[in-house]
């Protein structure tokens, strides 16, 4: 219920419950009645519910003033307690204090996650917060001393996150401060420049969680490294140490660091760590001459939760030693192809105490080798073994099989074999998958194809123009057999994933437009035109994707074989509760193939939050902008076409009408001046009324843009503007 509805039933309105059904014949006798449900007559654990649902700015300034109970009820602790504010766009400066301050006896648990458009001076407010033991607040705009000031007035803080920006230097926190820091148990740290933030001051951590984002356009970065190494005493200790998670952008400064940060670990693993997750972007991580070592400690105590690690800096040898007798409940390894052999042998032959508590694997690129005609077997998922994964792991919810590879055979007049979908299918309890798209097709199409394309002639190759591979256009009527029968493993894979809420199908060799957190060379994945069975996926697969009842976000990327899109309409119709959607480089790119389908796509879709877009001639004009303004509930909007353009007048129609949009990003084919003369408009015209606007348009080809991708606020790049998978992920930087 929104706050609206609070708010009149609170003024005296009234439910009316009339005795009978409609057009039904009452007898004569009958006195009809009517029951008159008030304010007064629902009790305050009902109430209580539907306050949990409002913002608690609209919570304490509109609701708590309708009446004397919803007054009392608006402060109670249990909605006061708990307070994240990092998603409320629509408040400024001003009504952020006024928040505050009324929070400030009642808040334990305050998160600013993201809250890149206040000013510094809220955090002034937010020292007044005494009673609070967990606070996030990161990006925001927070210097040394406002740190210090903070800390020396929070007294019972035990966990803290945020930025390290340039410029800050420990030196100045107080006394009051170091000492608050000596007692915090969790910490959270983003690195936006080489420093050790105040994890040496931290004596007593039991969680710490690092981002890396610095950048690699000057190489001061080493410097300051080398200037970190020296001083001793500013190497963290860990002594408490019970999880450590780091993530990095690319950069070699931020695995320097990274390498610094862990020194202490090649002399000495924390007795009590459980989980470690580290996470490098990129073909080549830097060696870690440790982690052996640490593997071995690890699978020692035999309580391991989690566990992550680069491909240089583990050898299946230590990662049996890692997983045996322990019950993890994340595991990734992601780009590790020689680790393959050991993974599928610990999980499935005992290597582990407790395989059904597995919750979250991450498998991408395991088996990433470069295609050819001459690929074996032991490269390809195997739907038997991944069978034998699901009844093992039968807890499973997310599964990451991103860069991996399955050609299904299906030769006619023989026995069908197990398809891989179908031994997915056993996980009952899966609510995010990420696929290759080769993994879709049954074999039929793709067999098809190399039959019609298959010359007796080789001389006269050059002489014939040769049909197109793997593209069809998906029509309700035509050949329902033979769809039906190259979407079968897809359809088992609805029928037995029923909980499935997030779907990523992704083809080989995709490569985004933009700079990535996971950069990847072309030379590092296959040509898009050597994977067949990834061709074959059309319209029909995508329409097939329908029958999965609980979709919310899909991701569709890589996809030259979908021609007219009309399978994606289909979908559309069928996930009416689809929440952010993603496609990137779907059908021909040298046209845009499937404009039609897309407007009718973005009709149907009322509940859309968040929309990226990436094709290389998409136009965002008149047309486009109105079928967009169909999503009257989005929020988040990306759009990237090198080849694109856009109107102007329709993108600034688009943004007057859907007034809960507050992330525009479009990187085109326009020009600068045509770019910032809308990002201009766009920002006079809204942010008044969207204190949390964030629009950036920038032709896509310039030099400039690196420097412009970093400005973005992190949170957004990171959820929307960077294309890259979401599933079976360490944790983020994000409110608890």
């Amino acid at each position: 219920m929104s706050m609206v509805s609070v708010v009149t039933m609170a003024s005296g309105a009234e439910i009316s419950d009339v005795k009978g059904r409609p057009g039904q014949d009452l007898p004569e006798d009958h006195t009809m009645t009517s029951t008159w449900v008030g304010m007064s007559d629902l009790s305050d654990e009902i109430l209580l519910c539907i306050l949990r649902h409002v913002p608690v700015c609209d919570l304490l300034t509109n609701v708590a003033p309708a009446c004397q109970r919803l007054q009392t009820l608006c402060r109670d602790k249990t909605l006061l307690a708990h307070v994240s504010l990092s998603e409320e766009y629509t408040m400024d400066d001003h009504t952020v204090r006024h928040t505050l301050m009324q929070l400030a006896n009642h808040v334990q648990s305050l998160s600013l996650n993201g809250v890149y458009w206040l000013s510094g001076s809220i955090m002034d407010s937010v020292a007044r917060c005494k009673a609070v033991t967990h606070l996030d607040v990161t990006g925001c705009r927070l210097t040394s001393l406002r740190l210090s000031r903070l800390l020396s007035s929070l007294t019972l803080l035990r966990s803290l996150a945020f930025d390290v920006q340039s410029g800050f230097d420990a030196s100045k926190l107080s006394s009051e401060a170091v000492d608050r820091l000596s007692c915090l148990s969790e910490l959270r740290q983003t690195l936006l420049t080489p420093s050790y933030g105040v994890v040496p001051c931290c004596a007593q951590l039991r969680k710490l969680m690092l981002q890396f984002d610095i950048s690699d356009v000057t190489r001061e970065g080493f410097g300051i490294s080398c200037h970190l190494m020296v001083g001793q005493s500013s190497v963290p200790h860990y002594e408490q140490l019970e999880e450590f998670t780091a993530r990095l952008a690319p950069g070699e400064v931020n695995q320097t660091l990274l390498l610094l940060y862990l020194a202490v670990f090649s002399v000495h693993v924390p007795e009590r760590l459980r989980i470690f997750l580290v996470s490098i972007p990129g073909p080549n991580p830097a060696h870690w001459p440790a982690a052996p070592s640490l593997a071995q400690s690890l699978g020692c105590r035999g309580d391991l939760e989690a566990l992550q690690l680069p491909r240089s800096w583990l050898d299946p040898f230590s990662l049996k030693h890692a997983l045996e007798g322990n019950s993890p409940k994340h595991l990734s390894f992601s780009r590790c192809p020689a680790l393959w052999p050991q993974v599928f042998q610990s999980l499935l032959e005992g290597g582990v105490r407790d395989a059904s508590r597995l919750l979250s694997l991450n498998l991408s690129g395991i088996n990433n080798v470069p295609y050819s005609e001459c690929r074996g077997v032991e490269d390809q998922l195997l739907p038997a073994t991944m069978g034998r994964l699901a009844s093992s792991c039968s807890n499973l919810q997310h599964l990451n099989l991103m860069h991996t590879h399955y050609h299904h055979e299906h030769t006619p007049g023989m026995a069908p074999q197990i398809h891989l979908c179908a031994s997915l299918a056993q996980l009952k309890h899966l609510r995010s998958l990420t696929l290759p798209a080769c993994a879709l097709s049954d074999g039929v199409k793709a067999h098809h194809s190399t039959a019609q394309n298959s010359s007796p002639s080789f001389p006269l190759r050059g002489l014939k123009k040769l049909p197109r591979v793997g593209v069809q256009n998906y029509k309700a009527d035509s050949e329902p057999s033979l769809l039906k029968d190259s979407t079968s493993g897809l359809a088992q894979l609805s029928v037995g994933c029923l909980f499935l809420e997030t779907f990523e199908l992704i083809g080989p060799g995709f490569v985004s437009a933009l700079p990535r957190l996971e950069p990847c060379t072309r030379a590092s994945v296959e040509p898009r035109g050597m994977c067949a069975w990834a061709r074959g996926i059309g319209d029909h697969h995508l329409a097939a994707l329908g029958g999965l009842p609980r979709l919310r976000r899909l991701t569709l990327a890589g996809l030259p074989g979908v021609l007219a899109g009309t399978g994606l309409v289909r979908l559309a119709l069928q996930c009416k509760d689809l929440q952010v959607l993603s496609l990137a480089n779907i059908g021909s790119l040298k046209i845009m193939n499937y404009n039609s389908a897309l407007m009718d796509v973005l009709r149907q879709c009322s509940q859309l939050r968040e929309l990226r877009l990436e094709q290389p001639y998409l136009n965002a004009n008149s047309s486009f902008f109105d079928a967009l303004s169909c999503c009257s509930r989005l929020q988040r909007f990306c759009l990237i076409s090198r080849n694109g353009s856009f109107e102007s007048p329709a993108a600034e129609a688009f943004m007057e009408r859907c007034v809960h949009v507050v992330m525009c990003h479009m990187f085109t084919g326009g020009t600068l001046v045509a770019c910032r003369n809308l990002r201009k408009s766009l920002h006079d015209r809204f942010s008044s009324a969207r204190p949390g606007l964030s629009v950036v348009i920038y032709p896509i080809q310039h030099e400039d843009l690196p420097s412009v991708i970093r400005d973005i606020p992190l949170t957004l790049l990171d959820r929307t503007t960077l294309f890259q998978s979401h599933v079976a992920q360490p944790p983020r930087l994000s409110p608890w």
